[in-house]
């Protein structure tokens, strides 16, 4: 059966270059998505990747600035952004030692990059740099870049400054245009006028225009009402037409025979339908962001266990089958972490089969 490892020069573990272009180029021609599981731990790393082996299916797994802190612990300063570049980093080496295993792609990815958090993109970048010394290819197959708060002109030339320099290393770079409302690891969009919610076709031409020349490793997470966190259906008015008309103007202004030019990426699509998912994939979306549903699916596990457990983890002796029965084969984290494993592996197993990609 056809998959995406057939377009791919390296089958397994962490894809970088090229491989990560004929990826989503593959996603644009069987029409689906990859999602990108925010991970903070080997935990949620491990859950994630145990689902797309289960559905055979690639995978993006993204750490973000507060995410690559908790990896390398919340116990240590955060100045310069030290404690999120080291976390960042021992992700990156955990999950290249692990991903092969998993016996499918994986894209090992960076999250958002506000103005104030560039610090951390660059202390990112001096280690793809080492790696790539050594290596001939970055520790990270991308990074993103988030400066969709800033003035637009600022955007566009600050991530072209980033693409080249990611360039040589065949880097992708992912950036922001238009404000994705909500809020997500301390960047809070919660009282933005909603027109700021919703991308125009012409700066996404403009950013088209202007990274193209530097390099064809990137995409755009275009605006189209996205709001972070979770929400109630119909809170929100997601409008993922709009993709496809960036995609046309695109089209229109290289005069492309391509009907999807843009690789496009979705944020904040926790509460979102499934129907509004797979439209947005339709027009080009290549890479869907999961973190706040995954959180609580993280969670479920782990609070059904001590639920139905607690007669057994309240005490390291004495339980409801005996006073004097021991009770460390219920309290051991590796039991209790796993239940959450398995209920968050059982959310992104979802999530694949709804995004098209299981399978793929």
């Amino acid at each position: 059966m056809p998959s995406c490892q057939d377009v791919l020069k390296r089958k397994t573990g962490v894809i970088v270059g090229d491989d990560v272009l004929a990826l989503f180029k593959y996603c644009h021609e069987k029409k689906f998505a990859i999602p990108a599981i925010n991970v903070t731990s080997s935990s949620t790393a491990v859950a994630a990747l145990e689902a797309a082996k289960e559905k055979k299916s690639p995978l993006i797994l993204q750490m973000s600035q507060g995410g690559a802190q908790y990896f390398a612990g919340k116990g240590l300063s955060n100045d310069g952004q030290k404690a999120s570049i080291a976390g960042a980093v021992a992700a990156a080496n955990y999950i290249r030692s692990v991903a092969p295993s998993y016996e499918i792609p994986v894209v090992l990815h960076t999250d958002h990059c506000a103005k104030k958090l560039l610090p951390w993109l660059d202390g990112m970048l001096d280690a793809d740099e080492a790696y790539f010394k050594e290596h001939n290819e970055p520790l990270f197959s991308s990074h993103m870049i988030d400066l969709s708060e800033e003035a637009v002109d600022f955007n566009i030339q600050t991530t072209a400054k980033y693409l080249k320099r990611a360039a040589p290393m065949k880097q992708w770079l992912e950036m922001e245009i238009g404000i994705t409302g909500g809020e997500e690891d301390g960047v809070n969009n919660e009282d933005v006028d909603n027109n700021s919610l919703y991308t125009q076709p012409e700066d996404i031409y403009e950013i088209y225009k202007t990274l193209s020349p530097i390099s064809p490793y990137f995409s755009i997470a275009a605006g189209f009402g996205n709001v972070h966190g979770v929400y109630k259906p119909g809170n929100v008015k997601l409008h993922p037409e709009l993709l496809q008309k960036h995609q046309n103007y695109v089209k229109e202004q290289t005069k492309s025979d391509n009907e999807k030019p843009v690789y496009l990426v979705f944020h904040g699509g926790s509460g979102s339908s499934k129907e509004e998912f797979q439209k947005a994939i339709g027009f080009g979306v290549v890479k869907v962001n999961l973190d706040t549903d995954l959180q609580y699916a993280y969670t479920e596990g782990i609070r059904d266990y001590m639920i139905n457990k607690k007669g057994y983890v309240s005490s390291q002796v004495g339980n409801p089958d005996g006073a004097d029965k021991p009770n460390k084969k219920y309290y051991d984290p590796r039991v209790w972490v796993r239940e959450g494993e398995k209920t968050m592996k059982a959310r992104v197993e979802v999530a694949l089969e709804d995004f098209f990609a299981a399978g793929q």
